[in-house]
């Protein structure tokens, strides 16, 4: 256990827990810039998956990789250690930018909530419908998950490529949505799409779960802790039925989101240190510090890295990677589909359904739903917006992508319905990229003008 803190064992109120917001701006930031990357990633996909080498490209994902200690044994082909393992993390940030909206963020409040929450609702349950009506009673029914979500990287990209001429109120209102949707997909994953479950796996999953509050709750600041419980988490969650992913949502949720030094503390405290090290100079060899000195900068470090808190640190630490490694290869492995194979995608029930509960069932959903609560007085309008402007951004909402292809992984292990979805899932996601930028351009452009 950390020795005790500075001011700062104590809940800090959302002023004092103000400098974690830098962190998660970055992120965003990030997962703006890794964008085209992510795009990249899902060109090669389908060129690799319609060239001469196709079958590379679908054998490379097949492959089974696995470890063995003892009796224990645990093998997997490496298009599942992509989606139940290395997708954790990407889980685990979601979860952290979750808790961070909750503490700090547009949902710490009902007031500030309600816009975005009900926005949200409306963007999950109208596609959710729109693709039940064309699919009930055929062997898709179980993909109604698939055209719910929103792709936070690309719709906050398209929003950047429109500039400042949108207001700042409104891209909080999209990031806040998608964080909701986010939240909604974990939800629907866990529940809906599971398989048979394992209790005696769940059960282990819920006491590594019940550890690690503990852990939260006794003050415990030191994240190696945090990973062992999490990875053991992880490893029941991935033997239960239950997806593997949700455990990072779990550990997430547990991670301390306040610093072991505050800046009162912090600044109280500097000083007198600074003030041994400078009585330590002799004139002799001022670059190598003596006993005291180095006790002195010892502390000064420790009260340095105490004034972030574990949870920034691990979402700092994860941003990158996640953005420009794990969500790429997620892509590449996810994105191809052959339409030249012995049996190609059509746009079936399943395509259709998923196109256009992306494509009109999220701009229906997230608009009507964002109108009747601001008439309803429960929600107000963003600084500076606009109906034809939400509007617009409801559209953008119909970037499903990166999860649409995970709920679609999930929900179909017939190939020929998975890549049915895939096509549904690009074009819908296409279409509300192209549209909702031209109606943001086009309304952007006649404010400016007025």
């Amino acid at each position: 256990m950390p020795s005790e803190p500075t001011h700062a064992t104590k809940e800090l109120s959302p002023r004092q827990l103000h400098p974690a917001v830098a962190t998660f701006q970055q992120f965003m930031l990030t997962s703006i810039s890794s964008s085209k990357l992510l795009l990249l990633a899902t060109i090669v996909a389908l060129i690799w998956a319609n060239s001469p080498w196709a079958a590379q490209y679908f054998g490379l994902w097949n492959t089974e990789l696995g470890i063995s200690i003892g009796s224990f044994e645990l093998k997997e082909d490496l298009a599942h250690w992509v989606n139940d393992g290395l997708m954790v993390i990407f889980f685990l940030v979601v979860g952290l930018e979750i808790k961070r909206e909750v503490l700090i963020g547009e949902l710490r409040s009902p007031r500030r909530a309600a816009l975005p929450i009900a926005g949200a609702l409306g963007g999950m349950v109208v596609p959710a419908i729109i693709y039940t009506l064309f699919n009930m009673g055929h062997p898709g029914a179980h993909g109604w998950g698939i055209p719910m979500a929103t792709d936070i990287a690309f719709a906050l990209a398209i929003l950047a490529v429109v500039g400042n001429r949108i207001p700042n109120g409104l891209r909080v209102f999209l990031t806040a949505l998608a964080i909701v949707d986010d939240l909604g997909a974990v939800v629907v994953i866990a529940i809906f799409y599971t398989s048979d479950l394992n209790l005696t796996s769940f059960f282990w999953a819920m006491a590594m779960f019940v550890l690690l509050i503990i852990v939260n709750r006794l003050g415990i600041y030191f994240l190696p802790v945090y990973a062992v419980l999490g990875i053991a988490m992880w490893l029941f969650m991935l033997d239960s039925g239950v997806h593997a992913t949700i455990a990072g949502v779990l550990l997430a949720m547990t991670i301390p989101a306040t610093a072991r030094v505050d800046v009162p503390g912090y600044l109280a405290a500097v000083p007198a240190r600074l003030r041994e090290i400078a009585q330590g100079i002799d004139g002799v060899r001022d670059d190598i510090a003596d006993i005291n000195q180095q006790a002195a900068i010892d502390e000064i470090d420790r009260l340095t890295e105490g004034l972030q808190s574990p949870l920034e640190k691990v979402a700092g630490r994860f941003a990158a990677p996640v953005s420009f490694v794990i969500i790429p290869i997620f892509a590449l492995a996810n994105a191809g589909v052959s339409f030249f194979g012995d049996s190609p995608p059509h746009f079936d029930r399943v395509a259709f359904g998923v196109f256009l509960g992306l494509f009109l069932g999220k701009q229906i959903g997230i608009t009507l739903a964002s109108f009747v609560a601001v008439k309803a007085r429960l929600a107000a309008m963003p600084d500076g917006g606009s109906w034809s402007l939400l509007w617009g951004v409801a559209i953008l909402g119909g970037i499903g992508f990166t999860m649409s292809l995970f709920v679609a992984e999930l929900a179909f292990d017939d190939a020929s319905l998975l890549a049915s979805a895939k096509v549904g899932i690009f074009a819908g996601s296409i279409l509300s990229a192209i549209v909702g930028f031209a109606i943001l351009n086009a309304m952007a452009s006649r404010s400016k003008s007025r």
